[in-house]
């Protein structure tokens, strides 16, 4: 059974840069694996209406919350909400709620509060969250409460589980297994509605410093890094977050073979997609890439669509950073789909 939802819209019919990537049977897509521990806000002191915040209390992690959500749910709201570890939802990616699930269908204020609080536990802080959320409007979502959250196993049992949350252009998930080599619990897909170029796209501050790069290049490097894929209907094989095999070329520049200054640039970009994300999740980034060869062994190409328009200033339909057990698609036009899969466990 596949365990890939095509993670469509209606604003990207006719206009994918790429076909979605295709169903990937369970045998070679990712396990779920890991998130760790970063910090939400810290609680208030209950004591009374005029008691300070008590600020020795360590922010709690995602995982925490996660149990305690649990915790709190009925019966009817486990059936609706909670949902058995192998169930072949807990690897999609969802371009809505997953399941047709929303949590105002099923969750008490409270109860969506803390997933709130789950979800900026799950950030990096106010910017991060700010950039997952699309400013608060969870995109064409426009509301919290109509977005997804979904757990899988039992968080207060010693078997694995995982959370997921979901909604418009954007699928994100922890669980309680940190470091296990698989970066942020398993693949990850977000995106921003607006013009990739604008700035009023809340990731253009990733498109600039990957041009960044591109600026910095000689000619001959361009000549590398530069892809131009053939249309749709031609194109037996469109990129996606599988991995390759180890013996298949991968597209684009080797980071090796950049000057200091140049893989300075490309150290700039990782830091820069990685900033939404806690910090426990880009460390083990990190710490895949560096098990899989390094920054040595990742390629960055930009890639355009032969017989799709652009411009000179804006000629990329998405860029691509690619390794052994690493992908990070990042469309640009017509606007931003990001497709992300880390892990050193190449099954």
């Amino acid at each position: 059974m596949a365990e890939f939802e095509s993670p469509m819209c209606a604003e990207c019919e006719g206009a994918f840069d790429y076909p979605p990537p295709p169903p990937v049977s369970r045998r070679n897509f990712l396990k779920a694996g890991v998130a760790g521990v970063a910090g939400v806000a810290v609680a208030a002191n209950a004591r009374g209406a005029e008691a300070k915040p008590d600020t020795t209390k360590k922010p709690r992690p995602a995982e925490e919350l996660v149990r305690e959500l649990v915790s709190g749910l009925d019966e009817s709201q486990k059936k609706r909400v909670v949902r058995p570890y192998k169930d072949p939802l807990r690897t999609g990616m969802f371009n809505a709620p997953a399941g047709g699930v929303r949590m105002d269908e099923v969750l008490k204020k409270p109860q969506i509060e803390l997933v709130e609080r789950i979800v900026k536990a799950m950030s990096s802080g106010d910017d991060g969250f700010r950039q997952i959320s699309r400013g608060g409007t969870w995109d064409a979502t426009r509301a919290f409460e109509k977005t997804g959250a979904m757990i899988f196993g039992d968080p207060l049992g010693k078997d694995p589980y995982a959370f997921l949350f979901s909604g418009h252009h954007l699928t994100i998930r922890c669980d309680g297994n940190f470091k296990d080599g698989i970066a942020f619990g398993g693949p990850i897909y977000y995106g921003h509605t607006p013009y990739g170029y604008s700035p009023a796209n809340i990731f253009n501050y990733q498109t600039k410093a990957v041009l960044s790069v591109y600026d910095a290049l000689d000619g001959k490097q361009r000549e590398k890094a530069v892809v131009t894929l053939p249309p749709p209907a031609r194109r037996e094989h469109a990129p996606s977050i599988q991995f390759r095999k180890k013996d298949e070329e991968r597209p684009g520049i080797l980071y090796k073979d950049l000057s200091k200054d140049q893989q300075a640039l490309v150290e700039k970009v990782m830091r820069e997609v990685l900033s939404p994300f806690r910090k426990e999740d880009g460390d083990e980034v990190m710490d895949v890439i560096k098990a899989t060869g390094g920054l040595e062994a990742i390629k960055l190409c930009f890639c355009s669509e032969a017989g799709k328009p652009t411009s000179k200033k804006e000629q990329w339909h998405f860029w691509r950073l690619e390794g052994p057990g690493f992908v990070w698609n990042y469309r640009v036009l017509d606007h931003v789909h990001t497709y992300v899969n880390i892990s050193s466990k190449l099954v």
